[in-house]
């Protein structure tokens, strides 16, 4: 028997909002506060965002990168309030107005809570960088309109482990074949696979290059009328813009495979 589509589980950097260039300056200001000579290009920052989780980034990036630096005696809270401070200068950014959501998102996500779809958040970023981005960008606090906010450290291993997905299942109670979720990245789509949701994917000028093949749709963005949306791999093709009911049509597709 096949399941019907119960929720929308969202990423949020590069999938709600093109935020991982803002990401990348934070980090870059927060290093110059710190007198430290670390700079991350645009070219760099590509390469990190092959690991997911603020922290840890920086420690790969100390690893491979920067063999050279003595870190205090503990590394870890020194990496911590690193990253505790980047995440202050990024949510100043937010505020500011600097983020912009990505097109379609805000349609897509009231159209699916004024349906009754229940929708949840599942991302590695900090609880405060969705806060601030939900309170900036829909005038909302997250809360409000997601059931569950699956964020940070809430699960031992990030993603592409799958541990944030069934975290997120659990607590809404849903098994994955009643859920999608939207992602951006590699990553994202091997987390969320694993937990067995299908997943619809909306490529960023970081991930365009990521290996998609196991998504259900693969766009450029999820369209706006006056913008709308292209496929760039999928199992069925979209409209103008991705609205509830072309999702549900989706799912069922999937649900056939």
């Amino acid at each position: 028997m096949q399941s019907k589509l119960e929720a929308l589980l969202f990423d949020v950097d590069g999938t709600l909002a093109d935020t991982e260039e803002v990401h990348r300056q934070a980090f870059n200001a927060a290093f110059s506060a710190a007198d430290l000579d670390w700079i991350w290009s645009p070219e760099l920052y590509h390469e990190l965002l092959s690991v997911t989780g603020g922290k840890e980034r920086i420690r790969f990036y100390l690893e491979r990168d920067r063999p050279d630096v003595r870190l205090p005696p503990d590394a870890d809270s020194f990496i911590a309030q690193l990253h505790a401070d980047k995440t202050a200068i990024y949510v100043s950014m937010l505020t500011e107005g600097e983020v912009p959501l990505r097109p379609g998102v805000e349609r897509l996500i009231r159209e699916a809570h004024a349906c009754g779809l229940r929708l949840a958040i599942v991302t590695t970023t900090s609880p405060e960088n969705v806060s601030a981005l939900f309170e900036h960008s829909f005038g909302v606090h997250e809360d409000e309109w997601f059931e569950v906010v699956a964020a940070g450290g809430v699960v031992p291993q990030k993603k592409p482990a799958p541990d944030i997905y069934n975290f997120a299942l659990e607590k809404m109670g849903l098994s994955a074949d009643a859920c999608l979720a939207l992602e951006d990245s590699g990553n994202g789509l091997l987390s969320a696979r694993a937990a067995g949701v299908d997943v619809v994917i909306t490529v960023n000028q970081y991930t365009d290059h990521h290996d998609f093949a196991d998504a259900a749709l693969v766009l450029d963005h999820l369209g706006e009328p006056a913008k709308p949306c292209k496929m760039i791999q999928g199992r069925l093709q979209p409209g103008p813009v991705i609205d509830v009911d072309y999702l549900r049509r989706l799912h069922t597709v999937c649900q056939e495979a």
